[in-house]
């Protein structure tokens, strides 16, 4: 089954498999690796400026806990439903974060990733677009940001609403049409849906294989991804971003799901391949070193020829090499 469009290589938090994540270093190597977009999570500061991180929790992405002046700002909280203890951005301004220092939120798993714990910060959006235009400019090809809105309907709740605030910054990076080099991404649907009246950027929804959004906007992501509600979602987004399983869960047999939403004219960007064995089904898995690389590049190319339009990895090397194995071969 063909694409809708030529198949991209986001860089997963950067490239997460090979530096800590989020950080200016990750995004640097996945755009040396051959990324053509860079993933930033979003969330906000408590002076309300956006910065890089997986989660508004802190704990095991920096090393804000061997910090005794923030000390007394551990704390628990319920976002999305959930209960979270721990040190959360909101609670620290900017120059606050910036005292921090990122590390390897896997190190079982990445222990090399951990030797580059204490080198780099916290970067903000500010600073991941500047990146991205730098190196677009010095490498002749145009390096997109694909930035996610980290729970808009909480950070609302605290005073701190998103989607302005990022279309504003957008705008002012020069990017507010359907063809800059950004997509906005969202697990929530009535901020999309609000993105949608603010810019003519292009937004992707994202889905998981379970559970549905924390806005509650609709009853199930199993419900987003009948014909139906696929259609529904079209109204106001670009693309569907699935949890790769919701298209192959890697033995080379495809769900509907890529023709089903390209039936509906959306675009499919599936997350997230990783190379380590401990994420990759029996059959692509070599050896009994959870650690050691298995054959992501199989399932890859797998869902390639099922149809998607680009997919996130932690790997962007292995990524862009299996997309040109892939295209060798058509």
């Amino acid at each position: 089954m063909p694409s809708l469009s030529p198949p991209i290589v986001i860089g997963h938090r950067g490239a997460s498999g090979e530096r800590p994540e989020h950080t200016l270093a990750s995004y640097e190597f996945a755009i040396d690796e051959g990324a053509d977009f860079i993933e930033p999570d979003l969330v906000l500061t408590r002076d309300n400026v956006f910065v890089a991180r997986h989660e508004n929790d802190i704990s095991g992405t920096t090393d804000v806990a061997d910090h005794p002046e923030f000390a007394a700002r551990k704390t628990t909280k319920t976002i999305d439903g959930v209960a979270h203890t721990g040190w959360f951005t909101e609670d620290f301004t900017l120059a606050e974060l910036k005292t921090l220092r990122a590390k390897e939120r896997l190190p079982q798993l990445r222990p090399g990733n951990a030797k580059y714990d204490g080198l780099y910060t916290i970067p903000t959006l500010a600073e991941v677009i500047a990146l991205a235009k730098k190196r677009s400019k010095e490498l002749g090809r145009t390096i997109g940001i694909y930035p996610e809105t980290k729970h808009p309907s909480y950070f609302a709740s605290i005073g701190l609403p998103m989607e302005k605030h990022l279309v504003a910054e957008l705008k002012a990076a020069g990017w507010d049409s359907a063809d800059a080099p950004v997509f906005i991404q969202s697990f929530e649907v009535d901020n999309l849906k609000l993105l949608h009246t603010l810019t003519k950027i292009r937004l992707i929804q994202l889905m998981d294989s379970a559970g549905g959004p924390a806005d509650n906007a609709t009853p199930s992501y199993a419900a987003m991804i009948t014909p139906e509600g696929l259609k529904a979602v079209a109204a106001y987004a670009w693309g569907i971003g699935p949890n790769k399983d919701m298209v192959d869960k890697g033995e080379g047999t495809p769900t509907t799901l890529v023709a089903d939403a390209h039936a509906a004219a959306l675009r499919v960007h599936v997350w997230t391949f990783r190379a380590e064995n401990f994420f990759l089904p029996a059959s692509l898995k070599r050896g009994d070193d959870p650690k050691a690389h298995g054959d992501v590049e199989t399932a890859i190319r797998r869902q390639l020829a099922a149809g998607i339009d680009g997919f996130f990895t932690d790997f962007p090397l292995i990524g862009a090499t299996a997309r040109e194995a892939f295209r060798a071969r058509k």
